[in-house]
Formats: structure tokens, sequence, C-alpha cells
């Protein structure tokens, strides 16, 4: 009676599993990029339900490994299940115990043959993920980037960035060598760009985690805000040059 009752909600027959049909509670921007000497991975720390916002200590960004980890935009609920794939990944590596870790770009692999085989089911994990590592070691290693998309659509690149993060912050990477920064330097790039981002995505709020991958691993920050100024004319008086508007 429910499912009949309730549109949008197909019945479901005792003891089968309900999919994801529609992203419902959802995070907006990753963004990341190379510096030198290891990879930034940041986002906000929201959920929204629709255009409220809900969950306000919800952390997108994860650690895989002591060299990997994984950011991601999209439905709260398929990046968690997303995150289970991957600790059972993980315990299976370690089951081997032959002191290999799984490296980013394996790891991401899984992730795109993941994406596309649940594409292909149509039933697609709602959404856009960003991996990030180092491979090698502090001599001769290098960082990885690389992210994924619901249709399994991958690439690999020095910036990336899922979202409005893709017209708002990656323009402001590709203003600068990113990989040729020292690490306050890059910090300071990504706080400029989270703080653009903020500005204006209204699904975004004033909470932040930034993570970082170097030959040392991975850390994660505690969430923290930014200084903010609303001064601008443009801010003040946003339609001043729009004629007929509210």
């Amino acid at each position: 009676m429910l499912a009949a009752s309730v549109p949008g909600l197909l019945a479901q027959e005792p003891g089968s599993r309900e999919r994801t049909l529609n992203p419902y509670v959802t995070g907006t921007s990753v963004l990341a990029f190379k510096y030198k000497g290891g990879v930034l991975v940041a986002s906000d720390t929201l959920g929204s339900y629709g255009s409220t916002k809900r969950y306000k200590s919800v952390q997108r960004v994860a650690r895989v490994n002591a060299r990997a980890l994984v950011g991601a935009s999209g439905e709260i609920s398929d990046f968690q299940h997303t995150l289970k794939d991957l600790e059972a990944l993980v315990t299976e590596d370690a089951c081997h115990d032959d002191g290999v870790q799984l490296q980013p770009r394996e790891v991401f692999s899984y992730l795109c043959r993941s994406m596309y085989q649940r594409r292909s089911k149509m039933d697609p994990l709602w959404n856009s993920l960003v991996v990030a590592g180092w491979e090698g070691g502090a001599e001769g290693g290098r960082g990885f980037l690389g992210t994924v998309d619901l249709l399994g659509v991958h690439y690999e690149d020095d910036t990336v960035a899922t979202g409005f993060g893709n017209h708002l912050a990656r323009p402001l990477f590709r203003e600068v060598d990113t990989t040729q920064l020292g690490e306050a330097e890059a910090v300071k790039l990504m706080e400029d760009a989270l703080r653009v981002c903020y500005y204006r995505d209204k699904n975004s709020i004033n909470k932040f985690q930034i993570g970082k991958v170097t030959a040392e691993g991975v850390s994660i920050s505690e969430p923290y805000s930014l200084s903010t100024d609303w001064n601008f004319q443009s801010f003040r008086n946003p339609t001043q040059f729009s004629l007929g508007s509210w």
C-alpha cells in the first residue's frame, strides 16, 4: 500500500534491497591539485537535503590507505557504499601480508570499473569521485590525481574538480603551475579557491577539510572555517546591471 501511495517509490519484493533512484542528500564540489611534494584534496562538510543545508558535519574526503585518499561529491549514501567496498578491498590486500599496498592508480582503476559497471546496469552510483595518492618513495616518487563520474568517464590531470568547482576553482588553479608550489603556497591557493566556491555556490558552507598525500602518508585536517568579506560591490547590489529584475 505504501509503494502504491507514494509517487516514485517502487514496490519491493520481501527481502529485496532498494537502490538509490535519485540523489537526495548530496555534497557539492571537491577540489584537488598536485603540488611540489604531494597532492591536496579539499571539500566542505555539507550534506544538502535538496536546497536545505541539513547535515553540516559530513566528511567527504576519506583515507583509503597510507598511499591514497578519495573525495566525493553527489549522493552521500552512495559514497558510503563506495567506502565500504574500498574497505573490503584494502582488508583483502592486507590479508596477503606481503608488505605490498594498493597503489593509488590501482584504487583509481577499481573505482573506474566499478562506476562504469553500475552505469551499465542502469543503476549508477550518483557520485563524482576524486582519487589522490603518492606513488613511489620520497626520492623519485610522484603524486597521482584522477577523477571519475557516475558514467565511468575518467581522466588524470595535475588539477581536477567536481561540480561547480570545475567552473569556479579550476581556472584559479590553471593560472599557476601548481606542481611547483610549496606546501604553504598550495594551501593558500586551495583556501582561496574554497572561499570563491563558498561565495558563489549556494549549496556550500564555510566549513572545510583539506586532505594531503605525501611520501610520508595521508593526513586530513579537522574542519575549519575561512575568513570572508561580503562588502564587494557586486554582493551589496547584485542586480545593479540587471534591468527588470527584482
